[in-house]
């Protein structure tokens, strides 16, 4: 039977400082993330609590197919000069490398995903103007979600699934390869032409996603060069023995909450077939130059090679993998992915192919590649001119400025799943239905008493006794219904421990 597939997304956001030539990245996001923990919200800051993030779990070099010496898969070197917050809605604000990252709390279902996510966004919001103060006149920093700056650098839009730790890791490489290197028809945000060496904007004018052109590899371990399209990461942040985390890279950064939802759901309803044994693997042939392949065709028309020396289209592999889900939830149920949620995604799944299979047009609202490209086509309608005008580059990144004002993301008309009224309550509050719960609310609660959290422990201070760690192990629990009145009655740390050890 298939596990619950707690899920969540991580964000590396594309940042610049505009009013100077003379910034650094690294500083820049430090600033960032800094000016918005150490904005209050109203008498108190019930947003960030200033404590270290706890590496001590953290294995960044561990690999899924155990072909890593023992001394890579040790706690990562920590950058202690780089601001690492820890929000009390159960997320994790810091700076990884040149960017600001935002990693969601766990989310029970994908419609929760698109709820933190949005929370996400309008954190980077606020954390612009915080900043804004911090700066000398005439510079501001501007935060974009996108994956490329157009030089051939990507940054990453990260999503992570828990699977059962029994699942043979090659049935995964599989299913995840094949739902991938096609997912790109819905989850694309779109790129005016290429970074692949040799090829012109001639060539690719325009292309369904930022990111996979920047992948070389089938599988690996690697997130920065030779990026593969399944990572091998083994790092669970969960009982090792129990479970998997599905590190996934290859995803673009979306504005459009649809696309989003179906990222996440869609590939958490594959992976639940595959734990029931319920999927009927197509095997795509070459998948990196398939992925190049599926992001180069606008038109969604040109097959790409299966198993048996057959051809199938993005589109039509899209259309086997839901009639597969269909049959599963009718003889499995849709429990592992939420009931309520599973629905909906089968329900938008089946709407979107069907649309992009009519008329692409038809999803502007729903599509980030393919509203881009009406901004775009509109732009050069108005002023006559082709693909190899420079503008259209500046308007490509401005499409993902997360400024209200200039974002033409937020003038396309794409649909909202989740209310900005909920998503701004969701900037404090945490999931009540994972283990995120017990971390958010412990912060809000006994932050002074906290010495360090991470995913899956929290460290306490109880004055003259040692340091308390508690293990939260199970991703889905923590939650208010099993920790809530637990939380409610604690009024010390103190008294918390002991009843959680009773």
């Amino acid at each position: 039977m298939a596990l619950p597939k707690i899920v969540g997304i991580e964000t590396e956001f594309g940042i610049m400082v505009r009013g100077t030539l003379d910034w650094n990245p690294v500083s820049a996001s430090s600033l960032l993330i800094n000016a918005y923990v150490g904005t209050e919200v109203g008498s108190v800051d019930d947003r960030a609590a200033p404590i270290a993030w706890d590496f001590i779990d953290e294995m960044p070099g561990a690999d899924a197919r155990d072909i890593m010496p023992p001394e890579f898969a040790m706690p990562p070197e920590v950058e202690t000069h780089l601001v690492n917050a820890v929000l009390t809605n159960g997320a994790r604000y810091y700076v990884d490398h040149a960017h600001p990252e935002l990693s969601s709390p766990e989310c029970r279902d994908a419609l929760s995903v698109v709820l933190y996510d949005r929370a996400a966004e309008l954190i980077l919001v606020d954390s612009m103007e915080a900043a804004a103060s911090a700066l000398p006149d005439g510079q501001e920093i501007v935060i974009y979600k996108d994956n490329s700056d157009r030089k051939g650098n990507a940054y990453g839009c990260h999503e992570n699934y828990l699977l059962d730790r029994n699942l043979p890791f090659g049935q995964i490489i599989t299913a995840a390869t094949t739902h991938f290197v096609t997912r790109q028809v819905f989850t694309g945000s779109g790129k005016v032409g290429s970074e692949l060496p040799g090829v012109s904007r001639s060539d690719i004018p325009f292309q369904l996603t930022q990111r996979a052109e920047h992948f070389e590899e089938e599988v690996g371990l690697e997130t920065t060069l030779k990026r593969p399209i399944v990572n091998t990461r083994d790092e669970p942040h969960a009982d090792s023995q129990k479970y998997r985390r599905l590190h996934v890279i290859v995803g673009d950064a979306n504005l459009s909450q649809v696309a989003t939802f179906l990222k996440v759901g869609t590939s958490a309803i594959v992976f639940a077939m595959l734990e029931d044994e319920a999927l009927e693997h197509v095997v795509i042939d070459d998948p990196v130059p398939a992925m190049h392949h599926v992001s180069h065709d606008v038109s969604l028309s040109k097959p790409i090679s299966v198993a048996d020396g057959k051809t199938m289209t993005a589109l039509e592999v899209q259309w086997e993998l839901l009639g597969q889900a269909e049959r599963w939830a009718d003889r499995h149920g849709l429990d592992a992915v939420g009931e309520d949620c599973g629905k909906l995604v089968l329900e938008r799944w089946e709407e979107m192919l069907t649309g992009l299979e009519a008329d692409p047009a038809s999803l502007s609202g729903q599509v980030d590649w393919v509203a881009k490209k009406r901004i775009l086509e509109g732009f050069m309608d108005r002023h006559d001119c082709g693909w190899d005008d420079s503008r259209l580059g500046a308007l490509d990144l401005q499409y993902h400025d997360l400024r209200p004002s200039k974002s033409l993301a937020a003038k396309a008309g794409l649909e909202s799943l989740v209310d900005d009224a909920d998503a701004k309550v969701a900037i404090t509050e945490p999931p009540t239905d994972t283990r995120a719960y017990f971390r958010g609310k412990c912060l809000q609660k006994y932050a002074d008493s906290v010495v360090a959290a991470n995913w899956d422990s929290i460290v306490f201070d109880v004055g003259d006794d040692p340091l308390r760690r508690v293990p939260m192990l199970e991703p889905a629990r923590g939650t208010v219904e099993h920790v809530g009145t637990i939380l409610e009655e604690s009024e010390t740390v103190s008294e918390l421990l002991d009843r959680l050890g009773a």
